[in-house]
Order: structure tokens, then C-alpha cells, then sequence
């Protein structure tokens, strides 16, 4: 029982973890699209 319970802690700090890895990469190509954006108004 108590592998179990470890286990699903585990797992739940790795969902967790996960998530704002994912949120980050976000953030990140978000900001990588607005640069690019950016120079091409500047292009124009």
C-alpha cells in the first residue's frame, strides 16, 4: 500500500512538473512569434 501511495505522488509531481515545462515552452514560442512579427511590421 504504501509503493502505491508513493507512486501516485510521485506521478502526481511529475503531472504537475510537466504542466508548466509545457506552459514555459509556451510562453516561449509565443514570444519567438512576436519577434518575428515584429520584424516583418518593421520590414514592411
Amino acid at each position: 500500500m504504501r509503493k502505491v501511495f508513493g507512486m501516485i505522488i510521485v506521478a502526481g509531481a511529475l503531472m504537475v512538473s510537466a504542466c508548466n515545462t509545457v506552459e514555459g515552452v509556451g510562453k516561449d514560442v509565443s514570444s519567438a512569434g512576436s519577434t518575428v512579427a515584429k520584424t516583418a511590421d518593421h520590414a514592411k
